[in-house]
């Protein structure tokens, strides 16, 4: 019941912190979208490694490292999570910031939906119920827009299938997102280092 009510916490704590974003990412204008998340993978993995000092969390990182299947893991997660960084940038940096919310409405659904499915975890009686009045209200919402929600949609299942890629891994934290910033850091670094030498480089 006490880890039930810390995860409540916590993730009321993730959304508000992400519903604040969009007041956020217009600010570095005139930073591209793409020049955004280049930054913020490198800049994560740098705070991630001070982290990791300060934590002496080396061995953990090592250990993830040594196991093929987790290294596999950790691969996939970072990937789905530099595809759901991207599209959240670019969504509200280009006007899409309700269709963006939409997903990380979807979100949860897609989550609970992995934990049945794949995870085979069940649910109480009150908890169907919470996910159905849920699911209608996100039914309601996208028929309401107008279309289909693309946006929203690969927002909430790369979020969605990232969380499931990290529970296999079964990595501590803070350890995990490093290895992640990790992977993605040389990808951000060559994009950075091509708009360095094309002179368009916002920020450095």
């Amino acid at each position: 019941l006490k880890s039930d009510r810390a995860g409540l916490l916590y993730g009321i704590g993730a959304y508000t912190l992400w519903g604040l974003f969009p007041l956020y990412w217009p600010l570095l204008a005139p930073a591209s979208s793409w020049e955004i998340l280049a930054h913020r993978m490198l800049w994560s993995f740098v705070f991630l490694l001070i982290i990791t000092a300060v934590m002496r969390s080396w061995s953990q990182i090592h250990t993830a490292l040594a196991d093929r299947r987790v290294r596999l893991l950790l691969l996939a997660a970072a990937a789905l999570v530099s595809i759901n960084w991207g599209t959240y940038i670019w969504s509200v940096n280009n006007g899409y910031v309700v269709e963006a919310s939409l997903g990380y409405f979807i979100n949860p659904l897609v989550s609970v939906a992995l934990g049945v499915v794949v995870l085979g975890e069940t649910l109480r009686r009150t908890q169907w119920f919470a996910v159905g009045i849920a699911g209608l209200a996100v039914l309601v919402l996208t028929v309401s827009y107008g279309r289909p929600p693309w946006i929203a949609l690969i927002l909430a299942f790369s979020f969605g299938l990232y969380g499931l890629a990290r529970k296999q891994a079964g990595v501590q934290a803070v350890p995990a997102l490093t290895i992640e910033t990790g992977l993605q850091t040389p990808f951000a670094l060559v994009y950075l280092a091509v708009l360095a030498f094309g002179g368009g480089l916002t920020f450095g």
